[in-house]
């Protein structure tokens, strides 16, 4: 997997000139949106097949400040891996130094908000989310 990268713009800083705590969820956001692409499963893809994904947790762990116009290079792995449940990881770098880490919890639901099992009901993304872990796993 590709790690994603996101050029920190003026406006996502604060009066300091430094990057705005918030944007790192955002950062977040757009790695996850990446990641899922990358494993064939986007979310507009999730949404046409009527599967919703809410974040049901976040963390956040600031390690060092970044500033505009710096380069932030986002690693997305996976945690945790359940039939109803995701937990990616994310490690944020600014030329190799780690700036933030983060986590988010997601579970899956169907149009009328039940959970929805990959494993039973999406076997060919539950087997790519597999895959992913596998690999990502071998890799640390």
């Amino acid at each position: 997997m590709k790690n994603y990268i996101h050029k920190v713009k003026y406006y996502e800083t604060d009066r300091m000139g430094i990057t705005h705590h918030s944007n790192y969820i955002r950062f977040m956001e757009e790695a996850r949106i990446d990641f899922m692409e990358q494993l064939g499963y986007g979310y507009d893809k999730m949404e046409a097949d009527g599967i919703g994904s809410p974040v049901v947790s976040l963390q956040c762990h600031y390690k060092h400040s970044t500033t505009f116009p710096d380069v932030i290079e986002i690693s997305v792995h996976i945690e945790e891996l359940k039939s109803i449940k995701l937990v990616l990881g994310y490690t944020m770098t600014v030329d190799g130094k780690i700036v933030c880490t983060g986590e988010s919890t997601h579970c899956f639901l169907n149009e009328s908000g039940s959970l929805v099992k990959l494993n039973k009901e999406l076997p060919a993304f539950y087997e790519r989310l597999c895959m992913a872990k596998k690999e990502s796993t071998v890799e640390d």
